[in-house]
């Protein structure tokens, strides 16, 4: 993430007026809640600090649900967890236990993931 303040070129404007401000920010992610049925999730595994953390996302729901989600998975992988931006981050390695889990719950993959 960038410090300072952002700056935008507007086309067509001229040269001599050099930078302007952004004002107001653009919000890029996608707004609105999904049901189940319409997410289209994948996994990606990372190492942090030499541990397996395995990413499945990216999920549009509402602060409560994806809480009471992530609580359910968490207690049946017993495993620990988080939420952020969108992913549901879990300790290990646990691709194969954690895809029927959300299969279960109505949520449907990408192809191949």
């Amino acid at each position: 993430m960038s410090r300072g303040k952002k700056l935008d070129l507007f086309i067509g404007a001229d040269i001599d007026d050099g930078w302007s401000e952004v004002q107001e920010k653009k919000n890029t992610s996608k707004k609105g809640v999904l049901e189940p049925q319409k997410h289209q999730l994948f996994f990606s595994k990372e190492k942090r600090r030499g541990k397996v953390v395995t990413l499945v996302g990216e999920f549009q729901l509402d602060k409560s649900a994806s809480a009471e989600l992530l609580k359910k998975l968490k207690k049946k992988l017993g495993c620990g967890g988080a939420f952020k931006d969108g992913f549901m981050e879990f300790q290990g390695e646990l691709k194969e236990k954690l895809r029927p889990l959300l299969v279960d719950a109505g949520y449907n993959f990408k192809p191949k993931h």
